[in-house]
């Protein structure tokens, strides 16, 4: 093979293997689709036969608003009223703000954990001993100590988050190599540029991993504690359906709910990949 053809036959060979991988690229952006809408339809599947099948039965026909044709109607009415908006708006700012103190509080608090043995000897049975209490049961606590009901479901979904990040940023510390300080002391480097250089790059991800349960959690606790004293959000939505006997748009909340905690949790499941030290090879 002369000079001359050499890079043409390379050029054509890289085109080759870019094709093939834009294949790959949209076969599993396509499967990736077919699964997403193929187990919604199985689950609304399951949902609508379980529904007609109580519906059936002339003593409980009233469970037919529970269906999800019903549901699916409703949400549109209730987005013309503008119920949604003002509901995501208002569950949205306290499990932001909730969320905003636990990590603030967590993060800190990991990287003593994973940077001081003493620390995390002393620390270990009465965080593991707060951890086990149920986020709910500071509800009365919260509803005395603080002055409205923002306030108190916001420090509830604070105190139920900041575990997850703490214990997981603690963990992602305690997988740094010790050398790595070593080397940055030696160079001269300040504890702040050792937080910010160092410790603060290597434990994103697993602060993002924190994150991502701890709006988990959050996103449970969100919704009963807006059942009792406040007059808006997603979970005083569900309450007010349920008293006013509108199945359909109590079903329709539940729905919502469902899609909003999925987006938010696709959200973090997407930022984990971006700062995945394995990214590039997933």
């Amino acid at each position: 093979m002369s000079n001359d053809t050499a890079p043409a036959g390379l050029n054509i060979l890289n085109s080759m293997m870019g094709a093939n991988a834009s294949q790959r690229l949209l076969k599993s952006s396509w499967r990736g689709l077919m699964n997403f809408f193929g187990g919604l339809a199985i689950l609304f599947v399951i949902w609508w036969f379980g529904i007609y099948l109580i519906s059936s039965n002339t003593s409980t026909e009233h469970f037919g608003d529970f269906g999800p044709i019903p549901a699916i109607q409703a949400i549109p009415v209730l987005w013309e009223e503008g119920t949604i908006q003002s509901a995501i708006t208002s569950s949205g700012y306290r499990l932001g703000s909730g969320l905003l103190i636990a990590i603030c509080i967590g993060v800190p608090i990991g990287i003593l954990m994973g940077r001081s043995k003493r620390f995390r000897e002393l620390s270990n049975s009465p965080f593991q001993l707060l951890r086990m209490i149920s986020p709910l049961s500071w509800e009365p606590i919260a509803v005395i100590v603080f002055v409205t009901w923002n306030q108190a479901i916001i420090f509830l979904i604070a105190i139920a988050s900041v575990w997850p990040i703490a214990f997981a940023t603690a963990a992602g510390l305690a997988k740094v190599d010790p050398a790595w300080f070593k080397v940055a002391r030696n160079l001269g480097a300040k504890p702040w540029h050792i937080v910010t250089r160092i410790i603060i790059p290597a434990i994103t991800f697993d602060v993002l991993t924190g994150v991502r349960l701890a709006l988990g959690v959050a996103w449970i606790v969100l919704v009963p504690a807006e059942f009792l004293g406040v007059t808006s959000g997603l979970g005083y939505s569900i309450q007010d359906a349920r008293e006013g006997l509108s199945y359909d748009h109590l079903m329709a909340w539940v729905l919502i709910i469902g899609a909003i905690g999925y987006i938010l949790d696709s959200s973090c499941v997407m930022l984990i990949k971006r700062f995945s030290w394995h990214r590039g090879d997933q």
